[in-house]
Parts: C-alpha cells; structure tokens; sequence
C-alpha cells in the first residue's frame, strides 16, 4: 500500500519539476512574477523558474508591428479628405518592464496621437498641399509619437502617409479640371499646327503668285518681242508701221475668235467681229500711245536734267 502512497507523489514531483522549466521564442520577452509582484524579464531560449512561487505574466513580442489608422479631416479649404497612416512600431528591448506595465492597450494610444497630430497639421494645408506635402505629415506624426511613446517602451521606427481620399465629388471635380488643362493645351497645339499650315500655304501663294507673274512678263516680253519682229517683216516689203499694226491686230482678232470656236466647252463671249470694229480698236490704240507719248514728252521739258 505504501508503494500505492508513493507513485503519486513521485509523479506530482515530477510535474513540478516540469513546470519549471519554459521556453522564451526568439524575439520574445516574457515577464515573471513572484508572489504577484515582478520578479525578472526572460529572453529566448529554455528558462527557469521556481514552481508555485513564480509564474510567466505576460509575454511581449520584439517584432516591429504595424498598425493603420484612417484620419477624416477637413483641410484649409474645406475639403473633407480621409488619410491613412501606417505606424511601424516596436517594444523597445531594454524598456519591456515600462511597456508592459505602464501602458494597457498601446494601440489606442498611437490611434489618439495620430488623430491630434493629423487633425491639427492638414487643416493648415489647401488639399493640394496635403498631396505634396505628405511626407511632412508623416515626420510631424513621428515626431510627435517618439516623444510620447517612448515613456511607455516603444520606439516609432516609420510612420506612412499610404492613402489619401478626398471626398468623391472633390475627386470628380479634380478629374474635370486635369480633362480640361489637358484639353486646353491639345487646343493651343492644335492652334499651332493650323496657324504653320495657314502661313506655310501662304508662302506657297505667294510664291506662286511670284513666279506666275514671272511666266507673264516673260510671255509679255516675248509677244513684244514677236510683234517687233512683225513689224520689221512688213516693213521690208513696203508696209508702214501703222499699216503693219493694223494688220497684226486684224490677224490676232480672228486667231482668237478660231480658238474660242474650236473649244466646246467655253463661255460665251462677246468681241467685234468686222474689219471695221478691228480698224477702230487700232486708230483707239494709237491715239492713246500718241497722247502718252505727248504727256511723257512734256514731263520732261517741264523737268529738263541738270
């Protein structure tokens, strides 16, 4: 019966035993009490501690955590816009006794300090600012958690300004003002392109125009010439000059009347058609070179050279 006494002492002395022994995971700090009032702070690797005396407490990770927190809040120019801020935390290794005793809920506490933070940085700012100037949000955010958080045993490593979401129909307005610069500036080079066409087709007018007018002094010089020619011909053979003339002009008259006959498709148009109407277009002709040759002829004796 003794031996019935015995086993379960022995294996109640074996559990105790075993119980004082414990495994700390890498990265992890576990706090042991003696008697309910702190005793030490354990690191990874195999532990131990005196059965039914001490007991683990609590157990703290040394990883960086992150914890986001989303900021509604109006800006400068009132636009209400909602930010999000991503904290990149960590219980600071040789302050695990102040994190673990002096702060109940550390979440809640950097959730109030982002709050009071972003809510008094963005309203100083038009929305367009709290895009550009995003990054100093963040470092105000971190500066401001540093100094508060590490009286409780955590060090802020980053904090992120990840998401910035103003309200809708701001959006929307956003996007119609970015379509119109856009549409704006295609208008400006559309208007160039068709003010380079308009004076590039003028030049081409213009120089067309120039060597149209070159191709007419040309024929105009030639027919002079042709006519000279003429008129030195009949000359040879007992012909007059004012002869000569009226016979050339004679000639060119119906040569122009066959060649408005042998086209179909020419408009109608109406010219002198006698020997009589071609003899009164010349004695016309001559009687105005006469009276400029008078007037050029009076110009200069009125004007004689020095």
């Amino acid at each position: 019966m003794g031996n019935f006494i015995l086993i379960p002492i022995v294996l109640f002395g074996f559990i105790i035993f075993i119980s004082s022994f414990f495994i700390v995971k890498q990265q992890t700090a576990t706090i042991i009490e003696r008697f309910g009032r702190f005793n030490s702070i354990r690191q990874s690797g195999l532990r131990l501690k005196i059965p039914l005396v001490d007991r683990i407490a609590g157990r703290l990770s040394l990883k960086i955590q992150q914890l986001d927190v989303i900021v509604e809040t109006k800006t400068l120019d009132d636009v209400f816009v909602k930010l999000k801020i991503s904290v990149q935390f960590a219980v600071i290794k040789d302050k695990v006794y102040d994190a673990f005793y002096k702060l109940e809920y550390p979440h809640d506490q950097i959730t109030a300090y982002v709050f009071d933070v972003v809510r008094a940085e963005v309203p100083k700012m038009k929305l367009d600012d709290v895009f550009v100037k995003k990054d100093d949000i963040a470092i105000a955010v971190k500066g401001e958690l540093q100094e508060a958080m590490i009286n409780y045993g955590f060090g802020i490593i980053k904090t992120l300004v990840t998401d910035i979401d103003p309200d809708a129909q701001v959006k929307e307005a956003m996007n119609r003002i970015n379509a119109s610069e856009r549409e704006k500036i295609a208008a400006q080079f559309e208007g160039d392109a068709a003010r380079i066409l308009i004076v590039e087709k003028a030049k081409a007018e213009a120089e067309s125009k120039r060597l149209q007018g070159m191709g007419i002094a040309d024929q105009r010089r030639e027919i002079a010439r042709g006519l000279e020619e003429s008129v030195e011909v009949l000359n040879k053979v007992g012909i007059n000059s004012q002869e000569a003339s009226a016979l050339i002009v004679v000639t060119q008259h119906y040569d122009t009347l066959q060649s408005i006959g042998e086209e179909t498709n020419s408009n109608l148009i109406l010219l002198p058609n006698s020997p009589q109407a071609g003899s009164d277009m010349l004695n016309n002709m001559v009687a105005s070179f006469t009276a400029s040759n008078m007037i050029g002829e009076s110009m200069k004796k009125s004007n004689p050279k020095k």
